[in-house]
Formats: C-alpha cells, sequence, structure tokens
C-alpha cells in the first residue's frame, strides 16, 4: 500500500516538474530588438531681415525697329547686281538692292519724251506772234531739253490766255504723262532706305518678277526693339524713358535697354500690359529671346529665399533644437527663381536646401563645415 502511494506521488512530482519548466520557459521575457535612429544632416541658412529690392522679371523676342518688307510695284526680269540678292547681304543707305530689266518701259518713256518735244517746238511759232514777252523763257526751255536726262519743269504761265493756250495744245497733259513714267522707271531699282542687311530673299536672277510680288525683308541690324507684358497690377512702374536691364538666356550678357512706349490698353486675358524697350548692341538679332528685368520698390524687413522651399506655396522648415519645424510664412513677392518673405523673426534657422521624405518633427543635424587647423 505504502509502495503504491510512493510511486503516485513520484509521478505527480515528475509531471508538475515538466509543467512547471514548460510555464517559466513561456513566459520568459525576450530582450527587445534596438535600432539605431537615423539622423539626416541638413543646410540651413540664419533670416537676416534686410531691405529686398523687387525685380520684375519678363520676357521677349527681338525685332529691328526698322525693318521693312520688299515688294516690287512694277513687272519685269530680275536681273543680277554688283552685290547678290541673298539673306545675310548688306546694303548701304541708297544703294540697289534689287534691280529689274526696264528696257522696253525705257524706250517708251524716250517716246514719250520725243512727243513732248515735238509738242513744244510746233507752238513755238504761234508763242513768237501771240506772246512774244514769253517766247525766250519757252525757247531757252527747249534749248535745255534733253531726251536721256530727266526732264525739268515747264516755264511758269504769267497770264490765263497764255496758260489756256498751252494746256489747249495738249503740253500739260504730254509733261505729266512722261513724270509719271520717269517716276514708275525709278521703280525698277528698289533702293535700300537706311544701312541694312537682307534677311529674307525669295526670288533668285533671272526670275519674271510680278507686280505686288513680296521680294524679301530688310532690317537695320544696330537698333532693336522687345515687347514684353507686364502684370497691370505694375503699370505704375513702367515709364517712358526708364532704363532696363537686358539678359540673355544664359546671363552671360546684358544690354541697357530704354522704355519707348506703353501701350494704353491692358490684355482682357491675361490682364497684362504691353511696354516697347529700345535696345542697340552689336551682339544682338533679329529673333533672339531675352530676359528683361525691371526694378520695383523695395520691401523693408523681409527676406528672399529660393521658390523650391516653399511648401504648399506658403510654408516653410525651420531648425528648432534639431527638430524640423513647418511654419507659415507671409509670401510678399514671387520671382521666377526665388519669393520675398516677411514677418520672419531675426535668426531663425531656414532649411537652405530641400530634404527629401522632410515632415514635421523630424530629428535632423545641422551641418557644420569642418576647417583644418
Amino acid at each position: 500500500m505504502r509502495k503504491g502511494i510512493s510511486i503516485i506521488l513520484g509521478l505527480l512530482l515528475v509531471a508538475g516538474s515538466i509543467f512547471l519548466a514548460n510555464y517559466l520557459i513561456d513566459n520568459k521575457q525576450k530582450p527587445k530588438p534596438r535600432f539605431n535612429k537615423i539622423v539626416k544632416t541638413v543646410f540651413t541658412e540664419t533670416v537676416s531681415n534686410t531691405s529686398v529690392p523687387i525685380l520684375i522679371t519678363t520676357n521677349g523676342n527681338l525685332e529691328a525697329k526698322n525693318k521693312i518688307d520688299l515688294f516690287s510695284e512694277v513687272q519685269g526680269i530680275l536681273i543680277p547686281t554688283s552685290k547678290e540678292f541673298k539673306p545675310g547681304t548688306t546694303f548701304k543707305k541708297g544703294g540697289i538692292i534689287i534691280k529689274l530689266n526696264s528696257d522696253e518701259f525705257y524706250a517708251n518713256l524716250q517716246a514719250q519724251k520725243s512727243n513732248l518735244f515735238n509738242a513744244l517746238t510746233a507752238i513755238m511759232p504761234d508763242i513768237r506772234l501771240d506772246y512774244p514777252k514769253e517766247y525766250d523763257k519757252w525757247e531757252n526751255y527747249l534749248q535745255n531739253f534733253t531726251i536721256d536726262k530727266p526732264i525739268e519743269k515747264l516755264p511758269l504761265t504769267t497770264s490765263d490766255k497764255e496758260k489756256f493756250f498751252i494746256s489747249g495744245r495738249g503740253i500739260l497733259t504730254t509733261y505729266f504723262n512722261v513724270r509719271n513714267l520717269e517716276v514708275k522707271l525709278s521703280k525698277y531699282n528698289l533702293r535700300a532706305p537706311f544701312d541694312g542687311i537682307l534677311t529674307e530673299a525669295m526670288v533668285n536672277p533671272g526670275s519674271l518678277v510680278r507686280s505686288g510680288q513680296k521680294l524679301g525683308e530688310f532690317i537695320d541690324p544696330t537698333i532693336y526693339e522687345i515687347s514684353v507684358s507686364v502684370k497691370s497690377q505694375f503699370r505704375d512702374l513702367l515709364e517712358v524713358g526708364k532704363n532696363v536691364e537686358v539678359f540673355n538666356l544664359e546671363k552671360s550678357k546684358s544690354w541697357i535697354g530704354k522704355v519707348v512706349r506703353i501701350n494704353g490698353k491692358v490684355d482682357k486675358a491675361t490682364q497684362t500690359i504691353k511696354a516697347f524697350i529700345e535696345v542697340k548692341g552689336t551682339d544682338l538679332k533679329e529673333g533672339q529671346y531675352l530676359e528683361v528685368v525691371l526694378e520695383a520698390k523695395s520691401e523693408v524687413e523681409a527676406y528672399e529665399v529660393s521658390r523650391k522651399l516653399l511648401v504648399d506655396n506658403s510654408k516653410l522648415y525651420t531648425v528648432k533644437d534639431t527638430v524640423l519645424d513647418l511654419i507659415d510664412v507671409n509670401v510678399v513677392f514671387e520671382n521666377k527663381n526665388s519669393v520675398v518673405i516677411k514677418g520672419l523673426e531675426e535668426g531663425t534657422q531656414l532649411l537652405s536646401k530641400p530634404v527629401p521624405g522632410a515632415h514635421s518633427g523630424m530629428l535632423v543635424k545641422i551641418y557644420t563645415e569642418k576647417t583644418d587647423r
């Protein structure tokens, strides 16, 4: 009996030991894994409020101030001259740009001059008899009459009787027909109205040029205009005669321009007003794209930052005690690449470069440049 009880107690003791061991194993606390916190290094700048000039940047294309389209008023074959009719050819004022064959027209003009000379010769006996005092001036006109040169003005008539006699013989009609042909003959030679360069040529020597046909384009390459659009709210900043700075896109060259005209109408669609700026320079070319900077008033107690730093167009990240904080800011003006901010506390640490994944409360470390001693 006693032996059986001992066996049972032993089994219970073994079972209890196993149960206790499993319980302890299951409830043993495992150490929590440790992770190293990643702290990003950021670049900052210290706010120092100053007077910030407001610069309005706009752009446009250059256009030659003196530019003409070349058209023909007569018909004829284009003949070569001492200079090629090609883009890039320069001409001095008064030089022949285009010359058309005028042989047939010139022969017709000479025939009309001959008719005028014959008509004057025919009335000379009647002038000697009826107007002896006027004979000398008409005789002198005939003696100086040259078919190969432009005709001179007819002698002035001193009485209505003389004027009616001259007109009745068809002298005035023949004279003005000749003058009209002489004017038309001059149009067979197209001369440069100013020193310039040919930028477009649409015909070649030997081509038949028709009346009204466009032949090319001629510009003065020394003076240009650029048309820019400025928001109507800044119209007070525009003033005729005011100097402005003009840059090329690479900002490698600059010129000083002058406002010469301001449109009196505001564009309904864009609410902008056009200003025309005159620019001179040897490096300028027709059609060149330029940037114009207009200086407006200055904002006092303001700070200028890059547009890339703005969050939702109205917020900036600051660093306080190694923690990022997102604050609201007052944007008073926006340039192409920067914005002007007012209301920032002096000495505030702003992010100077965007941080990927930045958020309010993020732990950061401010970069400090190490210097060798």
